[in-house]
């Protein structure tokens, strides 16, 4: 396992974070979980520890400096599927405060397996829609920063999560490296909820050719009720 551990040591070094023993330990122990509970529910099509390392766990992470710079204490990850980014970036920042969302009941048991497995703490799983826990008082306009990986349009996702963050707070939508027709589709959607384009980062992850792009959305003021529309009707009908 050595070799194993020296590459999620390396791809973490490659991005700037040096990882704790404890943390490599975390990212290794959710590995094993992941790909078991693979073999009885579709979680991901990603199994090999390689590819996981790379595009799972690495993937997740490359936020990290945007979350230390901008003093990010509460964080809501829509539509989280097997934890991703989420549970990587706890185990970055065991301090913040966590909230995974996700529609399917199966994937928020598993989530609960990995926190109590990799001793997580004040962190918390949701079984709903976006549309519904996004009007819910207790969660919206509650967060710094709400995350997705979620494969979805950047206007429907941009409606599922803007809700959740506090005015000045900001969604980050991780996309795949061709964003720009995407990114010019969203733009009147982003508008209409109150929100800006702060900036759009383009990057290859380390040691390979995947090429990905970070949308970095701020929230300007508070949001208008009626947002987000009745469940099916983002992605039915984009803004």
């Amino acid at each position: 396992m050595a070799d194993k551990i020296g590459l999620l040591e390396k791809l973490s070094s490659d991005i700037g974070y040096v990882l704790s023993d404890r943390q490599i330990d975390q990212f290794n122990d959710f590995y094993k979980m992941l790909v078991e509970k693979n073999k009885v529910m579709n979680l991901t099509a990603i199994t090999e520890y390689d590819e996981v390392v790379l595009k799972h766990f690495i993937d997740s992470i490359v936020i990290y400096k945007r979350i230390s710079d901008d003093n990010v204490k509460s964080i809501m990850d829509v539509g989280t599927g097997a934890g991703f980014p989420g549970i990587p970036l706890k185990i970055l920042f065991p301090d913040i405060k966590l909230t995974l969302l996700d529609s399917l009941n199966k994937r928020i048991l598993f989530l609960n397996e990995v926190i109590n497995s990799l001793e997580l703490d004040d962190i918390e799983c949701i079984h709903g829609r976006a549309e519904d826990i996004g009007h819910l008082l207790e969660y919206r306009e509650q967060y710094d920063l709400t995350v997705s990986r979620a494969v979805a349009n950047l206007s429907s996702l941009s409606e599922y999560c803007i809700p959740f963050i506090r005015i000045g707070g900001k969604f980050i939508s991780y996309k795949s490296g061709n964003i720009d027709d995407e990114l010019n589709d969203a733009r009147s959607a982003i508008e209409l909820l109150d929100s800006e384009i702060e900036e759009v980062e383009k990057y290859t992850l380390p040691d390979s050719d995947v090429q990905r792009s970070l949308v970095v959305i701020r929230k300007e003021k508070k949001l208008n009720r009626k947002y987000p529309r009745k469940a099916g009707m983002p992605a039915k009908q984009p803004l």
